[in-house]
């Protein structure tokens, strides 16, 4: 009878030292069905992501440029990325995409492959590696008026596209 007595003293003791120490959800009592639905959704905030373009239409906008503490960090392709590559990021072409980027201050132009999603300021279009920043004479102001004039577009289908014209 003693031992039936401590056992569930034990017992006891141990549930009430979880109750303390359990979170306040676990305690709190669920509030009455009237008072719930009274009560609005909590919405999550919804970041619309930018739909990608598939048309090969060439664009306008400004372009900057990556800085070489990015080198070595994983893109949004999976390689990491080389200051040295002719790549680029851009929120709206897809991965893959081989476009034509061209300083519109100067004309000089190159060749890029986007690998990369951004950039995440305002108004621009186009971020591009050092090595394109150079070749395209934007490193000086590192923002510049480009144009991206995609030369080979991935399809959802695995096809590449041609531009149209």
């Amino acid at each position: 009878m003693a031992s039936n007595t401590v056992r569930r003293l034990a017992q006891l003791a141990i549930a009430l030292l979880v109750c303390i120490k359990a979170p306040a959800a676990v305690l709190t009592p669920e509030p009455p069905r009237s008072e719930a639905k009274a009560r609005a959704p909590q919405r999550e905030a919804v970041i619309a992501k930018p739909k990608l373009d598939r048309s090969g239409k060439a664009r306008k906008g400004k372009a900057s440029y990556y800085g070489r503490q990015f080198a070595g960090k994983k893109m949004a392709s999976g390689k990491p990325f080389n200051p040295r590559r002719a790549v680029a990021a851009s929120k709206t072409l897809p991965l893959g995409t081989v476009a034509k980027v061209t300083n519109l201050n100067n004309g000089k132009s190159e060749v890029v492959t986007i690998a990369d999603r951004g950039p995440y300021v305002k108004g621009r279009i186009v971020d591009v590696s050092p090595k394109t920043a150079a070749t395209i004479g934007l490193q000086k102001d590192g923002v510049a008026p480009v144009e991206v004039k995609p030369l080979l577009v991935p399809q959802q289908d695995m096809r590449v596209k041609p531009p149209s014209k």
